[in-house]
């Protein structure tokens, strides 16, 4: 390997730092492999800490070094991360990549009209929030690669949510990356299409052609790794332009599962600031949802950026489901219950769901066509309507899952 540097550093340090390390590595002519470690857990876990460093930099064929290892509680897939975030700073061409063994808790499937009610954004360059994020139940987590990471740390932030979306158990979460803004958000897809995603978010879309882009690069990228699983995409609209062309966003490639907007950078984007009662954004979200729908996906709303406010998040999210919205983004993991709740079926509307399934039901026993309501007509999109108010009506326990056993 050729070098460019003798000495490089990765990760991070400090009295808050934990779950993650930092590490300074310094190429030497000649003595081995000299590791300095500094961890309140040596005593329990420094020989596996200085083994798993051994192994990587043999790996690399680095035979000579100089390493401090300052330690803050970092699992292994971390503290490989960043030693290899490290290495790739002295020799940014190699190619090679050190992978942990898949844990087989994180090799579950996703489908495209799985429920997306809720989506908690992880900055990906920040180990802390990952262990845990998946106790908190929201329907997604996000691994973020885009505007939580610093310019300076977006190359280690990729290998460390490569390990992640590896090692992690999310307990059954919807596993989600957000890349960064095309084109430059290409280069991402390499540390996470072969490591089983199932959504990527796309993050300032504002064209068909970006859809296209990336659905070329990901086929590209399955298909030299022999990916099979279906991985989908949501793009996010975060520009007057985007809302314009939203409708041939979302219909753009048959793997959209979703369409987001992104509030904080369209008012800013249109000359306005975020109120609210949310007039200034009452035309790009309902063109949001109104082209969603139009091309068969589910339309997903914004962050709410108070994470003190649960009355203001609740009502937020009342607002956006009477708007036509599935999901809501969440920032912190207290917001995922409210969100939950709040979009919960009323008693008025599992009432309204179980008489149209129980029509449609009885329709099909007697081999008929059409399914009606008194004088109403009920055609397809209303029945699936039906169907998944009832689903969240079961999640939320506001109806037994056997409730039609005998109907």
């Amino acid at each position: 390997m050729n070098k460019q540097n003798d000495k490089s550093s990765a990760g991070n340090r400090g009295d808050k730092i934990r779950s993650d390390c930092y590490i300074e590595l310094e190429l030497k002519n000649r003595g081995g492999v000299k590791i300095n470690l500094k961890s309140k857990v040596e005593s329990m876990y420094g020989t596996s800490i200085r083994d798993l460093i051994k192994d990587v930099l043999k790996h690399f064929e680095i035979k000579n070094a100089e390493i401090v290892v300052e330690d803050y509680g970092a699992l292994p897939f971390t503290l490989a991360a960043r030693l290899e975030a490290a290495i790739k700073k002295l020799f940014p061409e190699n190619n090679k990549e050190y992978l942990l063994p898949f844990n087989k808790k994180s090799l579950y499937k996703t489908s495209k009209d799985r429920l997306r009610r809720s989506r908690l954004y992880l900055p990906g360059n920040e180990p802390k929030y990952f262990i845990n994020a998946g106790l908190h139940k929201p329907d997604g987590i996000i691994l973020d690669l885009e505007d939580s990471v610093a310019p300076g740390k977006k190359d280690e932030a990729k290998l460390l949510v490569r390990n992640a979306l590896r090692s992690v158990d999310f307990y059954g979460c919807e596993r989600m990356v957000r890349i960064n803004q095309l084109p430059q958000g290409l280069s991402d897809l390499n540390f996470i299409v072969p490591h089983n995603v199932h959504v990527i978010l796309i993050p300032k879309c504002e064209s068909a052609d970006q859809i296209k882009l990336l659905e070329d690069e990901v086929n590209k990228i399955k298909k030299e790794n022999g990916v099979k699983n279906q991985i989908y995409f949501m793009p996010i609209i975060e520009s007057a332009l985007g809302v314009i062309n939203s409708y041939q966003i979302a219909s753009a490639s048959k793997y959209n599962c979703a369409l987001a907007i992104g509030l904080e950078d369209y008012t800013a984007d249109i000359g306005t600031q975020r109120t609210k009662d949310g007039k200034e954004s009452f035309f790009a979200r309902s063109m949001i949802v109104n082209s969603a729908r139009a091309a068969g996906i589910q339309p997903i709303d914004t962050v709410y950026s108070d994470v003190t406010n649960m009355e203001g998040l609740k009502e937020s999210v009342l607002k956006a489901k009477l708007l036509g919205f599935e999901g809501k983004g969440c920032i912190h993991p207290r917001q995922v219950k409210i969100v939950h709740e709040a979009f919960a079926p009323t008693e008025q509307e599992i009432e309204k769901a179980q008489k149209i399934v129980l029509a449609f039901k009885e329709a099909e026993k007697k081999g008929l066509g059409v399914v009606s309501i008194g004088s109403k007509m009920i055609d397809p999109p209303v029945v699936k309507r039906a169907q998944r108010t009832i689903e969240l009506a079961i999640i939320n326990n506001l109806l037994h899952k056997n409730w039609n056993i005998d109907n």
